[in-house]
């Protein structure tokens, strides 16, 4: 690395998932600016980058992040996917668990309740487990997602203007579905090591 800088070739900088002491050590004596702990998965060829390496932050140019909810409801082992409409901002003909925006100043757990009474009908369902922010990059968006599973006592939902249609669905069959981006590992991290209801 330290040869590649005194030939002009070093790179501007080095993005690490988890840097190998060789990789720092190589960084600093080069004095390249490098962090690490970043999901690269998320990064694109092409991206503008901004690497602080003083403080450890990468800032990747004309990408936002967006925070949204999505309870994965679950009734006597199957789950509840959702067709959104052509009147959503986004991904439209495709299929979800009851999703939303995090308004201004609303918690995770607050936005999912909220998101449950106005799209499905159903106010109360029992809280069986969350998930840690999930991210997915898609184009100039990462969607961060706070995912929960949640139990009904039955399947009738009323449905909103959000979405055209409805289907319990076993889920092991989740993947024969056109779904929003992320939904499938959502689903297999919900319900992995768990006994199910």
């Amino acid at each position: 690395m330290y040869q590649m800088k005194l030939n002009g070739r070093a790179p501007a900088a080095i993005v690490n998932a988890s840097a190998e002491p060789i990789i720092a050590t190589g960084a600093i004596i080069s004095e390249i600016p490098m962090v690490d702990g970043v999901d690269i998965a998320l990064l694109r060829t092409g991206d503008d980058l901004k690497v602080d390496a003083g403080c450890g932050s990468l800032e990747v140019k004309n990408v936002s992040e967006k925070h949204v909810v999505t309870s994965i409801v679950r009734n006597r082992g199957k789950i509840l996917l959702l067709k959104r409409s052509a009147k959503v901002g986004s991904y439209r003909g495709q299929w979800a668990g009851v999703s939303g925006y995090i308004e201004q100043g609303e918690d995770d757990t607050a936005a999912a309740k909220r998101e449950l009474g106005e799209e499905i009908g159903k106010n109360g369902a029992r809280l069986v487990k969350r998930l840690e922010p999930q991210r997915f990059r898609d184009s100039e968006v990462v969607w961060c997602v706070h995912a929960f599973l949640v139990d009904v006592p039955e399947r009738n939902v009323s449905i909103d203007w959000e979405h055209d249609s409805f289907e319990w669905v076993s889920p092991k069959d989740v993947s024969r579905y056109p779904t929003v981006p992320g939904l499938q590992s959502i689903v297999h991290k919900l319900l992995s090591n768990d006994t199910g209801r």
